[in-house]
């Protein structure tokens, strides 16, 4: 028994019970392996040379933000503390003042509304 009979017996009975099968036998599309081996390679190719322009452009960038970082007068970890610190003093000032105002001081009792009779 050849590889073809083979395939060609095993695909007629997936289905066994030939009167509730409502497609005829030769209904499925024939494959050959050819082109999809060959389209398979070529997927491969494909996303091996996409993967190295991503290293290729992924590496510039990355150099040229290196290069602009070191240009700058002052340094992203540096304008990012002094920045920290005028945020700190802002919100303690603000929180200061808050405590201070005199409608902070007094305690505001709500009176009960008087339900109609």
């Amino acid at each position: 028994m050849g590889t073809r009979t083979l395939l060609k017996d095993i695909g007629t009975c997936v289905m066994g019970n030939t009167a509730t099968n409502s497609q005829p036998t030769g209904a499925w599309p024939k494959l050959e392996s050819g082109p999809l081996i060959t389209g398979g390679i070529l997927i491969g190719i494909g996303a091996v040379v996409a993967l190295a322009g991503v290293a290729v452009a992924g590496s510039h960038v990355v150099a040229a933000t290196r290069t602009w970082i070191k240009e700058l007068e002052i340094p992203p970890s540096e304008l990012a503390r002094l920045k920290w610190e005028q945020a700190k003093t802002a919100a303690a000032s603000g929180a200061s003042t808050w405590r201070q105002h005199p409608n902070a001081q007094v305690r505001l009792i709500r009176r009960a509304t008087p339900t109609p009779g």
